[in-house]
């Protein structure tokens, strides 16, 4: 899928009035199959740009083209049935604490499927070995039959990320998905989703706080300051001068990330449910 954004500004409907727009006359175009990771400081606007892109939130001006289809100028029918052909990954994956991995890995085809063979799902679970194919990938293969509370952050992030490759979406929007993992895990889960993305021709775009891991894998990085376009370059061309101009005021987010403490089983938190 194809993306284009024209001079585009969002606006978090809970924001009170007055404040700045938390994206504002953003212009970017995206190609088909391209790969490309979103840097900047905590705050300014990534997470906000994926939910755009997702059409999960409505830009307050400007334009937004995937396949270049308005998809807001669509009937309710066709938004949605755009939407299923978009995987968006939150940094917090929402998995049912009580479901087993197999039926978590084969939501993400849930929007390609019948109301009936999404209920029979629930019970008796079928393309186990395509779940078991994308687990994988993230080395989770053997956590296939687990309960999600009884995996570590780590497990549940990695789990996320096979979801997101068992879908048949053509645009993967991934927000931050190595938060939970240690340096080597990281490493592992960005070649494979990369690998993923280029075998289907699928369309790639990841926000990441981890500037050396988005340089290493992506040929295309932006760089987002205060909701703004700072930067649209191949990630050869990302000098430390321009990292150093764009996280000026917050260069501890440029140091090394220490790795998280090893695996271990978190007790589950409510999770927000999201149903498109």
């Amino acid at each position: 899928m194809k993306l284009r954004l024209t001079n585009a500004t969002v606006r978090h409907p809970a924001a009170r009035a007055g404040a700045p727009a938390a994206l504002r006359g953003l212009d970017l175009a995206v190609a088909q199959g391209e790969q490309v990771a979103v840097i900047g400081p905590s705050g300014t606007g990534k997470t906000t740009l994926l939910h755009l892109l997702a059409c999960a939130q409505r830009p307050a001006a400007g334009r937004l083209q995937l396949d270049d289809t308005d998809p807001w100028a669509l009937p309710l029918g066709a938004l949605q049935r755009l939407r299923g052909r978009l995987f968006l990954a939150p940094q917090v994956p929402p998995l049912p604490p009580r479901q087993r991995v197999v039926t978590a890995v084969l939501a993400g085809r849930l929007p390609h499927e019948s109301l009936w063979a999404s209920v029979r799902s629930l019970v008796h679970p079928t393309s186990i070995a395509l779940a078991e194919h994308a687990l994988a990938r993230f080395d989770v293969a053997d956590k296939l039959f687990d309960r999600v509370d009884r995996l570590s952050g780590g497990e549940r992030q990695r789990v996320a990320l096979a979801r997101a490759l068992a879908s048949q979406a053509s645009l993967l929007l991934v927000d931050e998905p190595l938060s939970a993992l240690d340096p080597a895990r990281a490493q592992q889960a960005l070649a494979s989703l990369t690998q993923a993305a280029r075998e289907r021709g699928a369309t790639l775009i990841a926000t990441l706080h981890h500037v050396d891991m988005a340089l290493r894998h992506f040929p295309r990085v932006i760089g987002l300051r205060g909701g703004a376009l700072a930067f649209d370059l191949p990630s050869a061309q990302v000098t430390p001068a321009l990292l150093h101009q764009l996280y000026a005021q917050h260069l501890e987010e440029l140091a090394p990330t220490a790795p998280p403490a090893p695996d271990a089983p978190v007790a589950a938190a409510p999770v927000p449910m999201q149903c498109r």
